[in-house]
Order: structure tokens, then C-alpha cells, then sequence
């Protein structure tokens, strides 16, 4: 298998919208695109935007849609999918025995964890798949390395990279808006506190990045003994608090994952 150059986007919301963005920011071809979304109001300059699906055949076509709509899409597919078709999805919940069963004819299927990130090609993606031979697997990770840093992982732990990959995010604003809050309180201006919070972790997330050392020990690095970091670090460290929170965040989210799988995966009423 060579390039994935003509991909076909079904549900362009905020996440495929996302990706769509990073992969044209990263110089791919915008004619190379074909979007079908009934409620997208306008793609950037040279994709195609369709409202339904069109005849011929894609490298790969992308799933964006929401995951109750999987089972009405995949139906409208199948005559359209061949065996040199790779079928990619970001549908939460929606495991590869459940692209394989309703999209049979693909050459493989293939899970991404994504987040929006993946628009300033800073996003981690987490992938895992069915029926790729290696040439598959490098074909995907070229295809996606421009929206961030691809990781394969096994399926077992997608809720887990859903956890820590997709609201991951969330959690790391949360941080930097408490830190923001706490430098307000003891005074800085709110504006002040956000834009030096903003500044102080976007600065740590790159060195952090580029460093031989792992985050624990620049930490260790930057708390002189006895000086203010060290003060610091005590309380976040007291009795694991920090690593327990943390902990507690990403099972609450790992589990609410596989609940929601479980859901989706689940005979419905008709």
C-alpha cells in the first residue's frame, strides 16, 4: 500500500474539522478532500463539500460522524467501499468488530484517538487496527504524523488513550485555570494571572518535550532545597495528593469510555 492522497471525510464536526485543518496547514493537497456533511456551511478553499455521499473510490475514508449515526452511514457505504479501501474512524465507542461487521469489504479498519490539537499538528493520536499488514500501518502513520505524534496501541487500552488523549485536555485547562485563579487570588489581575499561567505552560510543555530528562526529574531540577519550588511541590505531593487526583480522573474517565462502548455495542430496540 502507497499514500493515502484521496480521503473521503464523513462528519465534519469539531474533531474531523480539526484534522481536515491540520492536514492543509501541513501542506496537503485540498483537492485531495471530498467532505460530506448536510450541515457544513462551507470547507476550507479547494476541498469538496457534498451533502451526500458521491460515486467512485477513496484511499480511505474517514467516519466523523456521531456514533449513533454509524449503523445509517455504514449502510449507505457499502456499495461504495472496494479492498483497497482503509476505513479510519473517531466515532467514540465504536470498536473494530463493529467496523469489520458493517464494513466487511475494506482493506482494514483503523480506530484514532485524536484531539483538536490535531489542527496545529500537536495533537498525540492513539491508533489501533484490524486486517493492516505493515505497509497498511505505514501508510496510516504517514498519513496522520502531520496532526501530531502517532502511538499504535492495542484496542484493550482505547478507553484508556479516550482518557488521557481525548479529555486530557480538559483536564490540563482546568489545571492552568486554577492556577490562573490562585494567582488572581493572591494578586494578580485575572487577566495577568491567565496570560502568565498560559506563558509558564505552554513554555514547560515544550522543554518538557525536548528535554533528555523525563518530567519528574525537571521538576526535581527547578526545586532548589528548601526554596520556593520545594515549598511548593510539598503540598502537591503530600500523601500522593496530586498523583491520586490524577489517578481518580482518568479511571472516572477510562471507565465512563467503556460504559459508553458497552452502550454502543449493545442490541437496540427497533
Amino acid at each position: 500500500m502507497g499514500r493515502l492522497d484521496s480521503i473521503l471525510i464523513v462528519g465534519c464536526g469539531n474533531m474531523g474539522g480539526a484534522m481536515l485543518r491540520g492536514w492543509l496547514a501541513a501542506g496537503a493537497d485540498p483537492a485531495g478532500f471530498t467532505v460530506v456533511d448536510p450541515l457544513l456551511e462551507r470547507a476550507p478553499d479547494g476541498v469538496t463539500v457534498l451533502r451526500d455521499l458521491p460515486d467512485g473510490a477513496f484511499d480511505a475514508v474517514l467516519l466523523g460522524v456521531k456514533p449513533q449515526g454509524f449503523s445509517d452511514v455504514a449502510a449507505k457505504l457499502l456499495a461504495q467501499l472496494n479492498p483497497v479501501t482503509l476505513v479510519l474512524s473517531i466515532l467514540a465507542g465504536i470498536e473494530l468488530d463493529s467496523l469489520a461487521t458493517a464494513l466487511p469489504q475494506a482493506r482494514g479498519w483503523v480506530r484514532i484517538m485524536p484531539n483538536l490539537a490535531a489542527a496545529l499538528g500537536k495533537s498525540p493520536m492513539a491508533l489501533a487496527q484490524r486486517g493492516l499488514d505493515q505497509a497498511g500501518r505505514d501508510a496510516v502513520t504517514a498519513l496522520v504524523t502531520p496532526l501530531g505524534t502517532p502511538e499504535w496501541i492495542d484496542e484493550a487500552q482505547f478507553d484508556l488513550a479516550t482518557a488521557l488523549v481525548g479529555s486530557g485536555p480538559a483536564f490540563v485547562y482546568r489545571f492552568i485555570d486554577a492556577l490562573a485563579a490562585g494567582g488572581a487570588t493572591l494578586g494578580f489581575t485575572p487577566e495577568q494571572a491567565e496570560r502568565l499561567a498560559l506563558a509558564m505552560v505552554e513554555g514547560a510543555a515544550q522543554l518538557a518535550r525536548q528535554a533528555p530528562q523525563s518530567p519528574a526529574d525537571l521538576a526535581r531540577m527547578v526545586a532548589s532545597p528548601g526554596g520556593t519550588t520545594e515549598a511548593g511541590l510539598k503540598v502537591l505531593d503530600q500523601d500522593q495528593a496530586l498523583e491520586k487526583l490524577i489517578l481518580q480522573t482518568l479511571r472516572a474517565a477510562r471507565d465512563r469510555g467503556a460504559e459508553l462502548a458497552a452502550f454502543a455495542a449493545s442490541p437496540k430496540d427497533t
